[in-house]
């Protein structure tokens, strides 16, 4: 792989970028399963890893659990407070690297991560660090998209103009249950891997095309790097497979986006 921490640089600041709180919206409904997965419950203590805006942060909060909420990027950092704030919840938040999680070891009751996790550079370590960080026994739980997914399909078509850096990992590998299950086995007891739907909607393929450039990191990161020809390709090619993927019939959208819920024990 390349430089890890330049990957990380890059990453850190694509995070900052767009109006997350959108696309935050559509990922709601996963935070809430994977809580319900992980039987997140009043009086436990929980961390969300790479947190974004705090979907399972507040999702676990709102279960009557203490929690604190991590994410390396600033922004988003800035913007999870504030939610929690608003929704009045006494979330926790701190600037951390899901890769060198500043927490001691055996802490949590539980170690969660939404669409974040599965986006770092190096599996191996950001899964020996939620398990570090989660007592004996206890649960580190993950959301990934399925390989076949809408957002894995919107991610291809995004590397075929910006590849990434050599060797590092596809997000769709952790959606693969054969090597979710191969990357946790040294570190937990049993796991648990259900596949799931997120239905995605908005009043038509269009407005969801635009939601997603205005909204989506990794859109605001493609409109920075590609030229205006380049973008416009993408724009086309999202709103192609949109439209493929779309069930509804009456002018608005419904996709269906299937991911998986991997819950892990911690070996006592």
């Amino acid at each position: 792989m390349g430089d890890v921490e330049a990957i990380k640089r890059r990453q850190q600041h694509l995070w900052g970028l767009g109006d997350y709180s959108v696309l935050s919206r559509q990922l709601a409904p996963a935070a809430v399963e994977l809580g319900d997965a992980c039987a997140v419950s009043a009086g436990q203590e929980v961390l969300d890893v790479a947190a974004g805006d705090g979907n399972f942060a507040l999702a676990c909060a709102r279960e009557g659990a203490s929690v604190v909420a991590c994410d390396f990027s600033p922004r988003m950092v800035e913007l999870g407070r504030a939610r929690s704030d608003d929704e009045g919840y006494d979330v926790e938040w701190v600037e951390a690297d899901a890769e060198a999680l500043p927490f001691e070891d055996a802490r949590f009751d539980c170690a969660g991560s939404v669409f974040g996790a599965f986006l770092t550079p190096r599996p191996g370590v950001v899964a020996s660090e939620l398990f570090r960080v989660v007592r004996p026994g206890n649960t580190v739980g993950l959301t990934a998209w399925a390989p076949d997914s809408v957002f894995i399909q919107l991610f291809a078509a995004a590397r075929r103009l910006l590849p990434p850096p050599l060797g590092m990992p596809l997000p769709e590998e952790w959606g693969d249950e054969a090597t979710a299950r191969e990357r946790l086995a040294d570190l937990a007891a049993h796991v648990e891997i259900d596949r799931r739907t997120l239905v995605w909607t908005a009043g038509s393929p269009e407005a969801l095309g635009a939601q997603l450039a205005d909204s989506a990191p990794s859109f605001a990161g493609a409109r920075e790097a590609l030229s205006e020809e380049q973008f416009e390709e993408l724009r086309e090619e999202t709103l192609e497979l949109l439209r493929r993927l779309n069930t509804a019939d009456d002018g608005s959208v419904r996709i269906n986006a299937d991911y998986l819920v991997i819950v892990a024990r911690k070996r006592g």
